[in-house]
């Protein structure tokens, strides 16, 4: 799991492909409900709103988005501290590559031991969209500067923020419990990034 938790602001997560999806179907199917409420009460006949099932993740799914995350961060991390300028996000930089390598070779272990293969959700982007992001931090698309920094100050916070929020999902959908106490593991050191990263984005310019 070192580059396992990656994004384009997410990824663990990966995150927010997942939550936007549930959130879509949420929203498709109470507007689809309103009709049928309508007609129950025109006809005096209560009829219950199904819920919408959201979309389940198998254990392959979940560690296929939280490598997916790691890469993302370690990839991102590793630019900033080669092209960052401010000194505080360059170490901060080198600590995501170092961190979520780490984590990454955890996740690839369990998946190993566990025999279970790594396959992301259908129709998911995430891969394209972190790829997208480490193409605009690259010194062909933005030169070094505080812009650069305060785009990957900026894009850190949110990517940590979204692969918490796919953890805290994943912790619940899993089968494994070695996957799961894996996630719980993690996720203070996903925090820990997240609060540092908030640190940097207040006092940068």
């Amino acid at each position: 799991m070192s580059r396992a938790f990656r994004r384009t602001p997410v990824a663990l997560a990966c995150a927010a492909a997942l939550v936007a999806a549930c959130s879509k179907g949420d929203s498709a199917g109470n507007g689809a409900a309103v009709p049928d409420s309508k007609a129950a009460a025109a006809s005096g006949t209560a009829t219950p709103t199904p819920t919408p099932a959201a979309p389940a993740m198998s254990d392959g799914n979940i560690l296929a988005m939280l490598d997916q995350a790691n890469i993302a961060d370690s990839t991102t991390g590793a630019i900033a501290a080669a092209r960052g300028m401010n000194p505080d996000l360059k170490a901060y930089g080198r600590d995501m590559m170092r961190d979520h390598h780490a984590l990454r070779a955890g996740g690839q272990a369990l998946a190993t031991k566990a025999n279970i293969s790594p396959v992301m959700p259908a129709g998911d982007v995430t891969s394209a969209h972190d790829a997208a992001v480490a193409d605009s931090m690259s010194i062909t698309a933005m030169p070094r500067g505080a812009a650069f920094d305060r785009f990957y100050i900026d894009h850190a916070v949110m990517h940590h923020q979204q692969v918490l929020a796919t953890a805290q999902v994943a912790v619940g959908a899993t089968q494994n419990a070695e996957l799961k106490a894996m996630i719980e593991k993690a996720a203070p050191i996903v925090q820990q990034h997240l609060d540092r990263a908030k640190q940097l984005q207040a006092k940068l310019p």
